[in-house]
């Protein structure tokens, strides 16, 4: 049985769902269609709400959850790498291929991240363009600056310029 949690954020509403031992399974945006054959409860999901609330108040820099995405191990490799870029800091997909193991799979190292079922806690948010612009993101470009913005990450491009962080992304 996996259970729902809808819960306000700076990014918009964000669902946690979790399993019967309270493992998040996924971590969904209000932008993203709703899943089918779940079962509301907020109280499973109060962890993480409690969690994500103290990371959007800078109180945060790490998670302390129990997570269980789904997916290909190569999918597992590249969200293991996400796991260990450092808050603040940005990467590229060309760095995010060679942490997962296969430097030279950078479109797939992409794709894998486009996947990631638990954005923000699995960091894809701090991975960017090779010029330090932004980059996709399954919540928004703009909930990726304000995360980036949040944490104190460099990065380049428009929206960089609009938010005052108008310096080189970190490698």
């Amino acid at each position: 049985m996996i259970y729902a949690s809808t819960f306000p954020s700076p990014v918009g509403a964000l669902t946690a769902l979790v399993d019967e031992d309270g493992a998040l399974v996924e971590l969904r945006f209000e932008r993203q269609p709703a899943v089918d054959g779940v079962v509301r409860d907020d109280e499973r999901g109060a962890h993480v709400r409690r969690q994500l609330d103290e990371y959007f108040r800078g109180e945060r820099r790490g998670f302390e959850l129990e997570m269980k995405p789904r997916g290909t191990p190569w999918q597992q490799a590249v969200w293991a790498a996400l796991r260990g870029i450092p808050y603040g800091d940005t990467i590229n997909y060309r760095t995010l291929a060679g942490l997962a193991g296969n430097p030279a799979a950078i479109r797939a190292a992409g794709r894998a991240n486009a996947t990631n079922p638990i954005p923000i806690l699995i960091l894809c948010h701090r991975v960017i363009g090779t010029d330090g612009t932004l980059t996709g993101y399954g919540g928004g470009l703009a909930a990726k600056e304000t995360l980036l913005v949040l944490e104190g990450a460099a990065f380049t491009g428009r929206a960089a310029r609009d938010a005052g962080a108008g310096t080189p992304a970190r490698r």
